[in-house]
């Protein structure tokens, strides 16, 4: 009979392109998931891997079990949720990827309660950009994932994907405290067309959204430091080498060197959104951790839960 973690294993490679790859994905050593993948060849009587160079690829034996066992695994997953919620049980172990600012600003403040509050439950937490944890939940190797889009800048979710918003989160314009705009209660794009900005890199959504901001104006932002982390760029400012756009969720309080000032027209805001699969729709655990999610919190920098409906 076939292995179904080793058939996790072997589709995890094939989505990474590499056993370090998918051994540093799963949480597993890179022996580990050789010797699963060698223990699903023995079993299957084919080989399911070819060394190409230095990596490896799948065969077209391996790519068929990969095609055709990801049915299994979701339908075996399917069968998983209708068991614990017909049990009532909120139990397992769940995956979560989120990025930075989510760590910090919606798990960090529920989970200790969270777990407390069911104890069969076990979570592993993993910092991704959104982009990576939408294909980490949508390959299984994560199974939930908290991602944000700006504005009209689109984030792809596969069909198979459930989504569900849990808050809004506004951006403010970080300048230096003696800075010109400093006493402005609230700045627009115009207003801003020959500063000089920290930000995010290139590719990244924020920087995507920083330059969306500049439609109408016919220019661009100015991009004179770039720094991954929304603590540096506040660092930065402090330090008077230019303004940055920063979320309010897990964002630290304010130094007295800076001064947050609102943006307008537009007003910066991102959808924070958690997605799991469809096959997990039905699993307590999952409903329990995005209830959780959803809870409103005294934290003035979570960001503003959505409305149930």
């Amino acid at each position: 009979m076939i292995d179904l973690g080793a058939l996790a294993s072997l589709r995890a490679v094939d989505t990474h392109g590499s056993v370090v790859a998918a051994a540093e994905a799963l949480g597993f050593t890179p022996s580990a998931v050789s010797q699963q993948v060698k223990r699903l060849e023995k079993q299957t009587g084919v080989a399911l891997l070819e060394r190409v160079g230095r990596g490896v690829m799948l065969t077209a034996h391996g790519r068929l079990l990969v095609t055709d066992g990801s049915r299994l695994l979701t339908d075996l997953e399917q069968l998983e949720s209708g068991l614990h919620r017909d049990s009532g049980r909120v139990a397992g172990r769940l995956r979560v990827a989120a990025f930075s600012t989510a760590m910090r600003g919606l798990l960090a403040p529920v989970v200790r309660d969270l777990l407390l509050g069911h104890p069969d439950l076990t979570l592993a937490l993993t910092e991704r950009e959104p982009w990576d944890t939408v294909d980490l939940v949508a390959s299984g190797q994560q199974d939930l994932g908290i991602v944000h889009s700006w504005g009209d800048v689109p984030l792809h979710v596969p069909g198979h994907l459930v989504g569900v918003t849990i808050a809004h989160d506004v951006a403010d314009v970080i300048v230096p405290r003696d800075h010109r705009l400093a006493r402005h209660t609230q700045v627009s794009p115009r207003d801003l067309v020959d500063e000089a900005w920290v930000a995010t890199p290139e590719g990244t959504i924020c920087r995507q959204w920083l330059s969306r901001m500049y439609d109408g104006t016919d220019r661009t932002p100015r991009i004179a430091h770039v720094a991954m982390e929304f603590d540096s760029h506040l660092a930065l400012v402090g330090a008077g080498l230019g303004i940055a756009l920063v979320p309010r969720l897990g964002r630290r309080p304010l130094s007295d060197d800076v001064v947050a000032v609102a943006a307008h027209r537009p007003t910066p805001t991102r959808e924070i959104t958690v997605l799991h699969r469809a096959s997990m729709v039905e699993s307590p655990a999952v409903r329990a951790v995005v209830e959780a999610l959803r809870r409103p919190s005294t934290d003035p920098h979570r960001g503003d839960p959505c409305r149930r409906t």
